[in-house]
């Protein structure tokens, strides 16, 4: 292992979008890349959105992606816990450090007075060093009141003193030099009214004491690193490398993908099915849609990345090789369902059957289908270059199993000539004859019949499909025949002609 050590860090207020899987991707790739650790932390400061089983739901994602964390929540590690909340005294010490460094302060302000503040100072009004000696706070009040304010412990929180002529300074990987002055920021508050941190602290001191090298998150945090700048310079430590990563944008590229927009695309946001237990609607995932996890990761992999090469088909092995963040752009990334569901079919159809059928098993058994291991490898080898999902190739073959429902008789009734009626039945009795023979002896049986007896392959074949498949739009005719076996073959040609 090397000392690259790399976080993925969600908070459990609801499920993972997809926008979070990426995240989690890259960083994983760069730890693999680099011979490094890829952790988990759950960040649940916020306890008022927390909710329960949100956080089984992250873990639940990655180890269906095959993310698998090296450290977090029940994966081990010695930079533990990694769940905020059970790290509450370790936040409140540091906190209260920066106070006695005189880069923190204590405040006091109730809800309606920080609301009369915000009325009173319009749209632009931030609790700064402008407004700070206004409020109720310990650089306001004499240290008598304060005191005693604190001994009450209402309404007590600790904000960041943040410097009016500071001039912050970053380095981004992603979108190079980055500055803020310190007169354009507020003074975050980084400890709550009860004692829990917010993910400003937090996510520093934490980032500090696991070893964290390299930051690698949404953009949507990258005004919040200037807070994170200061912190580290006031705590006197070494700042990780930072990478804001691009947004995901709708399929119309305007604006961030939002749950929302699953329904109304009509396509998931999320990896795994959601029940909505956060008092929200539930969400299909992309697993329960029939995404393999490589094909959902390959395509993720290239909202925002790209290897420098026209390679488009990468297994992870290949993308933890190439994976660079100077390979990231900074402009958003369309989401292109189309292009999702591409990966998904060339992933499929490089699948071996045998594979596809294992997985296709508990499906067919849903299904009530012939779960046979054989049969389910061989309709996957006749389906999986005509369909994007694992399901599809029993739900559009279904007729490979059953009885087809829905035959095309209006086609049946412009192809089918009359006067051929008793060689399709002597055709069907040498189907049945032939039993469970390979596609080749039903391709030689037909062929030869019809060359024996002067027919017109132009007026058989479409027969005999609409009799087998009910469609014209099925597989390979005689790899049809062999899957159903002569007998059965034989009794669907009957029963449509009778």
């Amino acid at each position: 292992m090397s000392n690259i050590r790399v976080r993925f860090a969600p908070s459990p207020t609801g499920p993972l979008h997809i926008g979070g899987v990426r995240t989690a991707l890259y960083n994983f790739l760069f730890a693999r890349k680099h011979k490094g650790t890829f952790i988990l932390r759950i960040e649940d400061t916020d306890q008022q959105r927390y909710v329960p089983g949100a956080e089984q739901y992250i873990i639940d994602s990655l180890q269906w992606a095959g993310l698998v964390p090296d450290e977090g929540p029940g994966f081990g590690g010695n930079f533990g816990p990694y769940r905020q909340s059970e790290r509450k005294e370790i936040y409140k010490q540091y906190a209260h450090q920066l106070v006695a460094l005189g880069h923190a302060y204590f405040a006091f302000d109730t809800p309606e007075e920080l609301d009369a503040a915000r009325e009173a100072g319009g749209e632009g009004f931030k609790y700064n060093y402008e407004s700070r000696g206004q409020l109720k706070n310990s650089l306001s009040l004499p240290e008598a009141e304060w005191k005693a304010l604190l001994e009450k412990n209402e309404n007590v929180v600790i904000r960041l003193k943040v410097p009016e002529n500071k001039s912050i300074h970053i380095t981004d990987e992603i979108r190079g030099d980055v500055s803020f002055s310190g007169s354009e920021l507020d003074d975050k508050v980084i400890l709550k009214t009860d004692g829990m941190p917010t993910y400003h602290l937090a996510n520093i001191v934490d980032d500090h004491l696991m070893e964290i090298t390299h930051v690698i998150r949404g953009e949507e945090w990258l005004p919040s690193t200037a807070h994170h700048v200061l912190m580290y310079e006031f705590f006197g430590w070494q700042a990780p490398s930072f990478s804001h990563l691009p947004l995901i944008l709708k399929p119309t590229g305007q604006g961030k993908l939002s749950k929302r927009d699953g329904a109304k695309f009509g396509f998931p946001v999320f990896p795994i099915n959601w029940d909505g237990s956060d008092g929200d609607e539930p969400y299909p995932g992309f697993r329960e849609e029939g995404f393999l996890p490589d094909a959902l990761l390959n395509f993720l992999a290239f909202l925002g990345w790209n290897p420098g090469n026209d390679e488009e088909i990468l297994h992870k092995t290949q993308l933890i090789d190439l994976f660079s963040l100077d390979r990231i752009v900074k402009s958003g990334a369309r989401f292109d369902y189309d292009k999702a569901k591409w990966y998904n079919q060339q992933y499929l159809m490089a699948m071996p059957n045998e594979d596809i059928a294992q997985l296709l098993a508990p499906l067919a058994m849903e299904m009530n289908i012939d779960a046979n291991i054989d049969k389910l490898a061989h309709a996957a080898s006749m389906m999986k270059e005509r369909v994007y999902f694992l399901q599809d190739i029993l739900r559009t073959g279904y007729y490979l199993f059953n009885e087809p429902h829905d035959i095309d008789y209006e086609t049946f009734n412009k192809k089918f000539k009359p006067e051929l009626k008793s060689h399709f039945l002597s055709i069907a009795d040498l189907v049945a004859k032939a039993g469970n023979a390979d596609r080749n002896h039903f391709e030689s049986l037909v062929k030869g019949y019809a060359a024996e007896h002067g027919l017109k392959i132009g007026d058989l074949f479409p027969i005999f499909r609409l009799s087998l498949t009910g469609t014209m739009q099925g597989p390979d005719l005689f790899d049809t025949f062999a899957i159903l076996g002569g007998a059965t073959s034989s009794l669907r040609i009957q029963n449509l002609l009778n």
